[in-house]
């Protein structure tokens, strides 16, 4: 996701960047501990210029930088984190937890057929057989490993924000 700075004061306001997964974390922190401000944007997601003016974005990042020296966000982001490295793995729904892609695509790809090295033969014990999605394994991430947050991802979006004259994402 790419926010930019309306009229930024500084090099640190004219623009902020993090990856989809990333940026969904981080502004569900800022949902979570600053909700009167946050839900003033009403598409974090959209890519569609919704954003802050320069009053809020301001005041939310002096929040974020509050939570940051008293701890809060460093308490928060070991929560979280620890609650979502817990999740367990959920099954394939490629190929049904089998390991084994065999739906018209994994055909087409001979992935039913698809011989195995010797390493991934014995962690798989099997010989054949691929899904490209699970590596083989039948087994997945949960979907909320990969959106990961850091106490610094929080202190480089406050600077941002202090210094952004407001923002709009895109």
């Amino acid at each position: 996701m790419h926010i930019y700075g309306c009229e930024p004061d500084s090099p640190a306001g004219e623009k902020f960047y993090r990856n989809v997964w990333a940026w969904h974390s981080l502004w569900t922190y800022c949902e979570d501990r600053h909700e009167d401000l946050a839900h003033r944007v009403h598409r974090p997601y959209a890519s569609d210029g919704d954003g802050l003016d320069e009053n809020e974005a301001t005041d939310l990042g002096w929040r974020l930088f509050f939570d940051l020296v008293h701890g809060i966000a460093e308490e928060y982001v070991d929560s979280r984190n620890a609650i979502v490295y817990a999740l367990p793995n959920n099954e394939c729904h490629i190929c049904g937890g089998s390991g084994v892609r065999s739906d018209q695509v994994g055909e087409d790809l001979s992935m039913p057929w698809r011989a195995l090295d010797v390493d991934q033969a014995i962690k798989l014990g099997r010989a054949r057989g691929w899904c490209n999605y699970c590596r083989g394994e039948g087994r997945v991430l949960e979907f909320e490993r990969s959106h990961r947050l850091s106490t610094v991802d929080i202190a480089e979006f406050a600077d941002f924000l202090v210094h952004s004259g407001g923002f709009e994402i895109y």
